[in-house]
């Protein structure tokens, strides 16, 4: 795909986005809404339901893939405009750390798309999988799922924003947890992309990062959201634990029981030796301490 249609699509893509997110706004002041979180919620499954429509109208759901990492962003600015009483100093902190971390995989989306005619292999199966019912499924699984999920990571905003307490010396250790996902994932992700630029067919990163854990850019994407979450305790809102962890848990459980497990399966069947290094390096979780270094990248 030539640059002058990458960058067409690319803009394509984005008015999309604006429409459906402008509709969804604009749909919000037909209800009365006593709560900033139902509000936010409701433009959020609203936009979602537009640009659901646009996948299905371009047959194409790789349309969405986007959206888990704008929206963030957007919760974060409209809870600061509305919550001038917060602590600004806070306030700050986390539009930045959302912020780079939103760039980072937007850009990292954008350099790895090639337009309406590519879809994500895992969606493609599932329309393989499901035939008929496949839209269905798109929507609740594709498009609904990962929205409803991303903004219960998001839930913590909802309690640090509008705050007007000080910053607590340790929401420290939530900064730095955050900078080191952003980081991890940044890394990850530039040394997938060198790699494939010189990776024969069948051959596997097992490298570097990829040599600690099989999916360093996951675990970059838990601690993000654990992240997030360690400002809940870290500020003294020891009430809201329970409730701000939810979002946190299920991306948990997402990476380590759907995608993960989606990823193994296909490599195993095209990847010879990936099950060597499977068996080796941890999923999700670095927790062994001996890397797997081995002498080719190749499977």
């Amino acid at each position: 795909m030539d640059k002058s249609n990458k960058t067409l699509a690319l803009i394509q893509i984005g008015l999309i986005y604006l429409v459906s997110v402008a509709i969804a706004i604009a749909s919000s002041f037909l209800l009365d809404f006593d709560n900033e979180m139902f509000m936010v919620l409701f433009v959020d499954v609203v936009a979602t339901i537009y640009v659901f429509a646009f996948s299905y109208i371009t047959k194409n759901s790789s349309v969405y893939d986007p959206y888990w990492s704008v929206i963030p962003f957007l919760i974060v600015t409209y809870l600061i405009i509305v919550n001038p009483e917060g602590n600004l100093a806070r306030q700050l902190v986390l539009a930045f750390l959302i912020l780079s971390w939103s760039m980072r995989l937007t850009a990292n989306w954008a350099r790895g798309w090639a337009g309406f005619k590519h879809q994500d292999w895992r969606y493609s199966k599932l329309s393989k999988d499901t035939g008929a019912f496949y839209w269905l499924v798109s929507f609740l699984g594709i498009h609904m799922f990962p929205t409803i999920l991303v903004f219960m990571g998001c839930i913590p905003l909802f309690f640090l924003i509008p705050s007007s307490e000080p910053l607590h010396f340790p929401e420290v250790l939530a900064v730095l947890v955050t900078i080191l996902a952003v980081l991890i994932e940044w890394i990850s992700d530039e040394q997938l992309i060198r790699f494939k630029k010189k990776a024969k067919k069948g051959q596997y990163l097992n490298t570097g990062l990829w040599g600690i854990v099989r999916h360093p850019n996951y675990f970059g994407e838990i601690l993000f959201w654990l992240g997030l979450f360690l400002f809940i305790p870290a500020s003294g809102m020891t009430e809201h634990i329970l409730f701000s962890s939810f979002g946190f848990i299920l991306m948990v459980l997402l990476f380590s029981f759907i995608s993960i497990p989606m990823m193994k399966k296909r490599h195993l069947s095209r990847r010879e030796g990936y099950e060597n290094y499977a068996n080796k390096v941890p999923g999700l979780f670095p927790y062994k301490l001996n890397l797997f270094n081995p002498k080719n990248q190749s499977n």
